[in-house]
């Protein structure tokens, strides 16, 4: 079973790259983020082309904001949207969406950013973590956790830790939140397979960063321990970074039982900046 994660930043605008991508990489089961759309509206514009393709589909959306949804045409059973008890801002926010999915409970994620540290969005975000981890907890069995975390593991998992200090993602409170789940025995799947690799999943459309290399791993999919014995590769598929019209995120893809393009990771193709000056560089939002 092939189980993708993408924020597709804006499911509209990104169709003419979201169905071919779909044809050609042929996932089982694809968790979205940031769809910006509501539910009818997604169903109007996706619905028939994602049904003569054999996926149903789990949507949380709303206007303009946020949005989530599932695919699968592995089964989509006991969908629930949203998280019990988790926060507002100062509503409930379409940030998640899960279903059984051939005996994986899977998980389409949309974390709070955050904003600023020590902001009441950053507190917001934190909360919401906290009810997730409890929701996972509630869930036992087979689970995969999925989507755009908001989140930087590990100082590997940004090109220069020195760029971040005093933004969020990268925030001890926010990490330890991530542990929690890590603590429920849910494992990073990317990260085990390529532990030493430099690899990223989302890159700001400014300033080259793409084209740098100078991004961040935000992008996750956590596995339950017999679910992570199952995984025969793991890759960010980077080639949907690229070209005309992309999302600002890259797909992250893991591979059950059988991997149909080989253990190809951890980037596909990789990146051709690798050795990238990092010492000094800011992020664009802090020029």
């Amino acid at each position: 079973m092939r189980v993708a994660t993408w924020n597709v930043n804006s499911v509209k605008q990104r169709v003419p790259r979201l169905l071919p991508w779909l044809d050609d990489r042929q996932p089982d089961v694809v968790c979205l983020q940031e769809l910006k759309l509501t539910e009818d509206a997604f169903a109007d514009l996706l619905g028939a082309e994602l049904e003569s393709r054999g996926y149903q589909f789990a949507v949380s959306g709303e206007v303009q904001w946020n949005g989530v949804a599932l695919l699968s045409r592995a089964g989509l059973d006991d969908p629930v949207v949203g998280i019990k008890g988790a926060p507002g801002f100062p509503h409930p926010e379409a940030r998640a969406v899960s279903a059984v999915c051939n005996g994986v409970r899977v998980y389409s994620l949309y974390v709070p950013n955050g904003r600023e540290p020590d902001s009441d969005h950053y507190r917001y975000k934190l909360e919401w973590l906290a009810a997730l981890r409890d929701m996972v907890a509630d869930h036992p069995g087979d689970s995969l956790v999925c989507g755009d975390m908001n989140i930087a593991p590990a100082d590997a998992d940004v090109f220069d830790p020195a760029a971040y200090v005093g933004h969020t993602h990268v925030t001890k409170p926010e990490r330890n939140a991530l542990a929690q789940l890590h603590a429920l025995g849910l494992r990073d799947l990317l990260r085990e397979r390529w532990p030493d690799e430099r690899v990223f999943t989302y890159w700001d459309y400014r300033a080259g960063m793409f084209h740098k290399d100078l991004g961040m791993r935000i992008d996750l999919i956590l596995g339950s321990e017999p679910v992570s014995e199952r995984v025969r590769a793991a890759w960010v598929d980077r080639q949907a970074r690229k070209g005309k019209g992309p999302s600002d995120h890259a797909p992250v893809i893991v591979d059950l039982d059988a991997a149909p393009d080989g253990d190809i990771g951890p980037l596909v193709p990789p990146p051709s900046s690798r050795q990238a000056k990092t010492s000094g560089v800011k992020l664009p939002q802090s020029k």
